[in-house]
């Protein structure tokens, strides 16, 4: 599980190892520039994956990122039963920013909203929200993503707030169950998916009431992101003390499951990696997540509990159905190995 750190902890990483988020100073600074702008929403105080995502996106040159958003989970969460998730989820982002050395960054992390919207056509007016509406508004050609990796409140929110920012970027989700006749029914899951009931309001909204492009990575794509233990232990935890953290902080959830009596197994599902599969991996020319499989499917309806209705004349969107994960991981692997190897090279 995802442990609220300590603010004041030193992570001893040398002044002249330290670096601006975007130098990249371990490669040519021609090599790769950023070409598309990422804003990153993840509920950092739930299931890690989310920081395997915002470290691989943070190692990621070809992305720009302005903005993190630290969104709240359910009430009452195991994860984090307070009413401070998203403020505790700023605590973790700022020390994984701490961990890698990087500096000048803490301007560009926001809590989102503490709750849930009210329903689908109240939106919570928060700093996040804002700070959405801002970056979607700025004046720059390059294609801006809002990747999200749990529930869509403060997305909803700002636009909702401002309804001309769906035309200046792409939704790409971690979320939402099965689509009919379309991916693999694990056995006893939830007929509702968990990141989508986070926010149900939030999610009738975004699907129903918006205009904005949506890629949508559903469990049966994302549960296909998978890793051993083996895998975690030789190709994360030797990597400098960040792969250390990254390999500790599933280790945790290990020991939490083995608190209500369950075997985790080995392996582990990294739900949220597809968000930097998708975005910072595509192609270089007509850039594309060309390695993955999706299909083109009208926006459903979303109920109140959280499952589609259909509509056959919703908006296009797509719906991935598979997700290259040795690009991925191989990927991760390689960023993790060139971050330590400089950060021990003094």
């Amino acid at each position: 599980m995802t442990r609220l750190p300590d603010p004041s902890a030193v992570h001893d990483v040398p002044a002249d190892r330290r670096w601006a988020l975007g130098a990249i100073p371990w490669i040519d600074a021609d090599e790769t520039a950023p070409r598309t702008r990422v804003i990153i929403d993840n509920d950092f105080m739930g299931d890690p994956d989310d920081l395997f995502q915002l470290v691989h996106h943070l190692l990621s040159p070809s992305v720009e990122i302005p903005l993190i958003v630290s969104s709240h989970l359910h009430v009452d969460e195991p994860w984090d039963p307070t009413t401070e998730q998203a403020a505790h989820g700023v605590l973790v982002v700022r020390d994984i920013l701490a961990r890698m050395g990087i500096t000048g960054a803490d301007d560009r992390v926001v809590a989102g909203a503490e709750t849930a919207m009210p329903d689908p056509a109240t939106p919570l007016d928060t700093p996040a929200a804002r700070a959405i509406i801002a970056e979607a508004l700025r004046d720059d050609p390059r294609p801006l993503y809002y990747c999200a990796g749990g529930g869509l409140t403060d997305l909803a929110s700002a636009l909702l707030l401002e309804p001309a920012i769906a035309d200046r970027m792409t939704l790409v989700w971690i979320g939402g169950s099965e689509h009919p006749g379309i991916g693999l029914v694990a056995p006893e899951v939830p007929p509702a998916e968990y990141n989508l009931t986070i926010d149900v309001p939030a999610a009738q909204a975004v699907f129903g009431d918006t205009a904005i492009p949506i890629w949508q990575v559903p469990r049966p794509a994302y549960r296909q992101a998978i890793v051993t233990a083996a895998e975690l232990r030789t190709r994360v935890r030797p990597h400098g003390s960040v792969g250390a953290h990254l390999h500790a902080e599933i280790r945790e959830v290990g020991h939490m499951l083995a608190g209500f009596g369950m075997n985790a197994g080995e392996t582990y599902v990294m739900g949220d990696q597809p968000l930097v599969l998708l975005t910072a991996l595509q192609t270089a020319f007509e850039p594309d997540p060309a390695s993955s499989d999706h299909v083109t499917l009208p926006a459903p309806r979303i109920d109140a509990e959280g499952l589609y209705e259909p509509r056959p004349d919703g908006r296009p969107i797509r719906v991935y159905t598979a997700v290259d994960n040795r690009l991925t991981f191989a990927d991760l692997e390689a960023k993790l190995a060139e971050l330590a190897a400089w950060q021990a090279d003094r």
